[in-house]
């Protein structure tokens, strides 16, 4: 063989050598986006109860406008606003069907507490929630019954946000089993500061693992997104995303929302 010949033959192992490389290091950004535990691994992994909860606010840059969601989690609109994870392990002593009751309990968010960066201080995030009839002509009822809270199962409430106003929102049961409760969150209708639109139908979404060990621990796994095409208003804010998406974790898990120190300043 020719030096040319084998130059021109090194020349081709190194290109395909740095493509591998390229396309391993594609893949290996790939994966290392949020990863609910829908027969996977958890990405974030959970954090042991004394570091709980861990919480990562995660950038658009890191995935492009594009990026999809994992399949489990039936968002089937590409790319986000904002989107926070929120990974924990807690102790109780409910049983299933306790914690369906609580997370249930619609009216019973009112007067939820998050530490505002903005004015430095503990403030209520939720001004008044309950449950709904439906979305069309929406009537008071009273709070859902574990009975009521049945895989497949879509429910409705209305909630108000000491920022982004009044909405109705539809609940969505996925999945209940002994140790095992999965279910998402999304507004149906238009969300206002005033008379802005901060998000539209279905551009704020959360969904929510919650399962059982055998020592009685519960672990938790949330994603908050809010879409692509939500208000530039909405976008960035991490310490006050992260925040809020921690006070519906402490009252998920029974703890104080407003309990020193906060997750963010």
């Amino acid at each position: 063989m020719s030096m040319s010949r084998i130059a021109n033959h090194r020349c081709c192992n190194v290109v395909l050598v740095m493509a591998a490389t390229l396309l391993i290091r594609v893949c290996g950004a790939a994966q290392s986006g949020p990863q609910p535990p829908c027969g996977t691994d958890a990405v974030p992994t959970y954090p042991e109860p004394e570091n709980s909860p861990a919480v990562k606010f995660w950038a658009t840059a890191d995935f492009g406008k594009n990026w999809k969601a994992p399949a489990c989690t039936a968002w089937a609109a590409t790319g986000f606003g904002t989107l926070v994870t929120t990974v924990a392990k807690f102790p109780s002593p409910m049983e299933t069907s306790d914690l369906l009751q609580h997370i249930g309990a619609i009216s019973k968010l009112t007067g939820m507490r998050y530490w505002s960066t903005t004015h430095g201080q503990w403030q209520t995030l939720i001004v008044y929630a309950h449950a709904v009839t439906g979305p069309q002509s929406p009537k008071p009822r009273k709070d859902f019954t574990p009975e009521e809270m049945k895989p497949g199962q879509v429910l409705y409430f209305e909630q108000q946000d000491n920022l982004a106003g009044k909405a109705i929102f539809r609940m969505r049961i996925t999945e209940v089993g002994q140790d095992r409760i999965v279910f998402d969150v999304e507004n149906v209708t238009t969300m206002r500061l005033f008379f802005l639109t901060l998000f539209s139908p279905g551009e704020m979404q959360s969904i929510y693992f919650l399962d059982r060990e055998p020592d009685g621990m519960w672990r938790f796994y949330s994603m908050v997104r809010t879409g692509k095409d939500a208000s530039k208003l909405t976008i960035g804010h991490e310490a006050s995303s992260i925040n809020r998406a921690v006070a519906f974790y402490r009252h998920l898990a029974g703890i104080p929302t407003d309990r020193e120190p906060p997750a963010a300043r």
